[in-house]
């Protein structure tokens, strides 16, 4: 505890820090926090859970005033990360009195409009910020500290250009900390550009590799399901997290877990916020299982998880350190489990040779019953298209048994068309079903079409008489050469009688 006030935080902070139980300072603290009380700005590499929302934090919680407008701004790349970092800043800061607004999408912006009049430090994502700065619902003459933090994700994410127009809006005399996990060439010269004589700061992994048991299973495509339903009932967890690459699949999933009895939660970017805070605030407490995307790889801190399982390699090497670093955190075990089909093998090839220190041993793939699992395939969906609600996929289309028509089969050989009911040719004429159009192959007029939909004739004058005749007289020519109506037994016993 003596170290922690050797770093020069304020009584309050400590106060908490006692309350809490912290022993001694992490590696990021104990570096960055007399940098921050000294007022220099910081380009700090550190991952998620490594302790910087305290190390930020200081200098905002003893500096900023009460009731004298935005005086910090902390800009996150996701909302969830945005609600936890706001919520830890105010629970270090439950004996200073400060006004914090959490400002995401994904819920009303007319409250937090409201809320950001009496703000004293506002936590937000870029895209959502820029929409307030556009409506003038908030000014940021008056930060005097600026926070980027999951720097390098923010920029993966596509927020570089929305976060240089919000730095834009600050006042020029703040103090700017950036914190990531990684300084990539963009970052190095955001900071030449918006950051006066950074000092930079490196610590080591915050994930004990000693502690982190990495395996893969080479397994089949089809049989991927089947071995982690496996894994999950026979493996012993704590919590553990799924990953797949996109939402459908982290819903479907999701939807086969539910079905063969495992408790899961899914998490990724096209749910609602509500629905999202809900899941991660369970997430320790109900289901041990939780199906996510890379929404959760980054900046969520998650005490807890044993075992991290990636369903699908991510293309980008760097997603699968980020996934794997959910996981043997702050001196605790863990493993991270590997399911590789062949529709992986280029991506877990791309992490190799991008990460050619990290071993993963394979293991033997066990014996396991083959589970079904429905994956929502287009064969089962009902096709696009005007085919009306009797259509029916079986009875050959628009004209089927529904409809009292006969069904068409596919071409043979040659090209020909053959009616499945009968097995004559139909080759004379030929059906154009998207307007409803026939093209007579044969006429003198070079395959001119006779538009009968009714949909391009004018009801009124001569012109829509004659297209109304031309077309009542290919309905009836087209049913008389195929053999409907009254005149069907003649047609049949002409057809005998060659």
């Amino acid at each position: 505890m003596e170290s922690f006030g050797k770093l020069g935080l304020c009584e309050p902070i400590l106060k908490v820090v006692r309350e809490k139980g912290f022993d001694s300072p992490t590696e990021v603290q104990e570096k960055t926090i007399p940098l921050i009380l000294k007022g220099s700005d910081v380009i700090a590499g550190s991952a998620t859970g490594s302790g910087k929302t305290l190390a930020f934090g200081s200098g905002i919680i003893e500096n900023v005033k009460k009731g004298k407008g935005v005086q910090a701004l902390i800009l996150t790349p996701t909302r969830e990360l945005c609600e936890q970092v706001s919520k830890a800043l105010e629970d270090f800061s439950r004996y200073v009195e400060l006004k914090y607004v959490s400002v995401y999408g994904g819920v009303s912006i007319n409250n937090q409009i409201k809320k950001l009049s009496h703000a004293d430090v506002v936590v937000a994502t870029p895209g959502r910020l820029l929409d307030h700065l556009q409506r003038k619902s908030v000014t940021l003459e008056n930060v005097s500290y600026l926070v980027l933090d999951e720097a390098d994700r923010m920029w993966d994410m596509g927020f570089k250009d929305d976060v240089a127009k919000i730095v834009r809006k600050c006042s020029e005399k703040r103090q700017t900390m950036l914190f990531s996990a990684t300084i990539s060439p963009e970052l190095a010269d955001f900071s030449e550009k918006y950051m006066k004589n950074p000092v930079e700061v490196s610590v080591e992994a915050y994930v004990d590799a000693s502690k982190l048991k990495q395996i893969y299973y080479d397994v089949r495509d089809n049989e991927k399901f089947s071995l982690l339903i496996h894994l999950l009932k026979n493996e012993k967890s704590n919590l553990v997290m799924i990953f797949c690459n996109t939402r459908r699949n982290a819903d479907l999933v999701y939807k086969n877990l539910k079905s063969n009895k495992i408790n899961a939660e899914v998490i990724h970017g096209g749910m609602e916020q509500n629905k999202r805070n809900r899941v991660m605030k369970n997430f320790s407490k109900g289901p041990n299982f939780l199906v996510c995307t890379d929404v959760a790889a980054r900046g969520l801190h998650i005490e807890g998880v044993s075992h991290v399982y990636n369903y699908d390699l991510p293309k980008d090497a760097k997603d699968f350190i980020h996934r794997i670093g959910r996981t043997a955190r702050a001196g605790k075990e863990g493993i991270a489990i590997n399911l590789v089909a062949s529709r992986d093998y280029d991506n877990f090839s791309n992490i190799q040779k991008r990460y050619p220190n990290i071993s993963v041993k394979r293991e033997m793939t066990p014996h396991f019953d083959k589970i079904f699992a429905d994956w929502g395939s287009s064969r089962n969906k009902r096709p696009r298209g005007n085919f009306g609600k009797n259509f029916n996929r079986n009875s050959g289309g628009r004209f089927g048994k529904k409809q009292g028509g006969r069904s068409f089969g596919r071409s043979d050989s040659k090209g020909e068309r053959k009616d499945s009911g009968s097995g004559r040719s139909f080759r004379e004429k030929s059906y154009f079903r998207g307007n409803s159009t026939f093209r007579n192959r044969d006429s003198k007029d070079g395959g001119r079409r006779n538009n009968i939909s009714g949909n391009n004739f004018r009801k009124d004058g001569e012109n829509s008489g004659r297209n109304r005749n031309d077309r009542n007289e290919g309905r009836r020519d087209f049913r008389k050469r195929r053999g409907f109506g009254g005149n069907r037994e003649r047609f049949r016993e002409e057809r005998r009688s060659q």
